[in-house]
């Protein structure tokens, strides 16, 4: 079962260059495999193109190497600590892309403005505070999980699941890595049209009626949208 989650996180990081996510080494990926204790994640500025699942560092949870002889990515201990804050999801994605990160830059919440956004997050994608001198300059990666985890003390990480480090980039997660990886992608796409939104108007969100419908039609307990499963 580890060799299949080194595989699927694996073709998960390779995904992050096909959805044009990241360039050179601007990103990675992991899961975890709870039963087992054990985080498998990208090795630290491998190139994508080079990348093996032989190459994936397993590690346990407390950041120790499991398997593999390359080191793990840098990202590592804020990859860990967003699996002890949030304990529905199963896999962590964190990328550089452009909007997603300009709007980290700038500081800004990503506001939901239309009917895109609000199929997949109900509300806006949170911009944490940056962290301060101390926090950067001890246990940072470990302070960026931490300062994520504040921003969604009072949010439900799984209705929104990604946030954006103010003056940093994207993180995001799902129950999976794959799942982590498509809402990175659709976190993107939606800074996208909120910069080009912005740029033509100073529009408001869209309304919380609207939200709500779009929402909850996909992911609420009564949701329509999709084919019936098999029971």
């Amino acid at each position: 079962m580890l060799e299949e989650l080194k595989k699927q996180v694996l073709a998960a990081n390779k995904q992050l260059v096909t959805n044009k996510l990241v360039i050179y080494t601007w990103g990675n990926v992991s899961a975890i495999d709870r039963s087992r204790g054990l985080v498998v994640i990208k090795p630290s500025g491998v190139s994508y193109d080079d990348m093996s699942a032989e190459d994936m560092v397993v590690v346990d949870t407390d950041g120790n190497i499991v398997e593999g002889d390359k080191r793990p990515s840098v990202d590592l201990p804020t990859h860990l600590q967003l699996y002890r804050s949030f304990e529905g999801i199963g896999g962590v994605v964190h990328t550089h892309s452009t909007f997603a990160t300009a709007f980290a830059q700038a500081g800004l919440d990503i506001q939901p403005f239309g009917t895109t956004h609000a199929d997949y997050f109900f509300g806006a994608i949170p911009c944490t505070r940056k962290l301060t001198r101390d926090e950067v300059e001890n246990d940072y990666e470990l302070n960026t999980g931490r300062v994520i985890a504040e921003t969604f003390a009072n949010k439900n990480y799984l209705d929104v699941p990604a946030a954006i480090v103010g003056g940093h980039g994207l993180f995001a997660w799902g129950q999976d890595a794959p799942t982590a990886v498509y809402n990175a992608t659709v976190a993107e796409r939606c800074a996208e049209m909120a910069y080009l939104t912005c740029t033509l108007k100073d529009a408001p969100p869209i309304d919380d009626y609207m939200l709500e419908k779009h929402y909850l039609r996909k992911h609420g307990k009564n949701a329509t949208y999709g084919q019936v499963k098999d029971k």
